[in-house]
């Protein structure tokens, strides 16, 4: 046999033997990756679980005001990774596709939520709340409401709402979400919201803002805007019996500082109905 005859056949023989490896080979990394995908799946899933329990559990803690107290000194880590794991849930969320579908039950939505929950109840008592008035926290908080589109995640939102209006009751937290440039437009927004709990607390932490008068100087002709006043004027038709007095309140408030120039507020009070602040604790 010529060795030209003969060569063809080894070099396909030699050929098709690779192909099978490379074949296998592709099979064997498709399944170690197919398994270690498994794998982070149920690290995470241990991981959501693991946190929601703690998490959820700090929570029921939190309605202790001595306990709040107590924690006092170890906040300070605890508030930075709180800020960065919900700005991480917000930024993950994808509205359009998950506004109908998502689980609110789920360990990983019950973390946050959890998480969310035990700073609203840090801000209920004196110290917790004059601890986070200086805290970078209200302004994550901010920005993440402002990120979230209308009608995702509202219990999320309302948590986030009464933290800040619980921050709010003490005249240094207010004056420190105040300073925010973003604040009444972020109010503006979450008015149109749809949900009528985000509605209400929006008005509750609007409601503080017009109770301190040093805020209203600093807020200034901001708060005479005519789209704010539209806004809380359809809410006083509200089927909700709470959020309808609420918006019947600010608008009095409102209409006063039109009546009113900014400065004199100094001398004359608000509407006396709206000014008695009660923090949010929650069990």
């Amino acid at each position: 046999m010529q060795l030209r005859e003969f060569l063809p056949r080894v070099l396909n023989g030699d050929l098709i033997e690779m192909l099978h490896k490379a074949r296998a080979e592709k099979l064997l990394l498709r399944e170690q990756l197919w398994q270690s995908g498994a794998e982070l799946q149920q690290q995470a899933d241990f991981c959501s679980g693991l946190g929601s329990a703690a998490c959820s559990l700090l929570w029921s803690c939190s309605s202790s005001e001595d306990t709040v107290t107590r924690w006092l000194g170890k906040l300070q880590s605890f508030l930075a990774v709180a800020a960065q794991t919900l700005e991480s849930f917000v930024r993950s969320l994808d509205e359009e596709a998950k506004t109908q579908t998502e689980d609110h039950n789920s360990q990983e939505h019950q973390f946050v939520l959890a998480m969310a929950g035990t700073i609203t109840n840090v801000a209920a008592v004196t110290r917790g709340r004059d601890f986070l008035s200086s805290s970078v926290l209200l302004d994550t908080l901010m920005k993440l409401l402002e990120l979230m589109k209308p009608g995702v995640f509202p219990k999320l939102k309302v948590l986030m709402l009464m933290a800040l209006y619980n921050v709010s009751i003490s005249v240094k937290g207010l004056k420190g979400i105040s300073e925010n440039p973003g604040l009444l437009p972020l109010i503006w927004t979450l008015l149109d919201d749809g949900d009528w709990e985000v509605c209400l607390h929006s008005l509750r932490l609007l409601q503080s803002v017009l109770l301190e008068e040093e805020v209203l100087l600093l807020l200034g002709s901001a708060l005479l805007d005519p789209d704010l006043h539209a806004r809380v004027s359809r809410l006083t038709s509200s089927v909700q019996p709470s959020l309808r007095l609420a918006a019947q309140q600010t608008m009095e408030d409102l209409q006063a500082l039109q009546q009113v120039p900014l400065s004199q507020h100094l001398f004359n009070p608000l509407n006396p109905k709206t000014k008695l602040k009660t923090c949010f604790f929650l069990d």
